[in-house]
């Protein structure tokens, strides 16, 4: 059987910590920030994990699981 490929945009994206939870960046960050308060964009500045529901779905992109 063929090795899984990693999703390259995944890959970008996500980033495993030591204890195996993923880690992600917040979204609403990039662009159209003027509207923006400062409050909220130090706080999406943080990175934080993604979710338990959501977790199995990103390993299988990044070919872990």
């Amino acid at each position: 059987m063929p090795k899984q490929k990693t999703n390259s945009g995944a890959k970008k994206r996500f980033a495993l910590t030591g204890s195996g939870k993923i880690k992600r960046k917040h979204a609403f960050k990039s662009h159209i920030l003027t509207k923006k308060t400062k409050k909220q964009k130090r706080n999406l500045t943080h990175s934080g994990l993604v979710s338990k529901v959501d977790e199995g779905a990103v390993k299988k992109l990044l070919a872990l699981k």
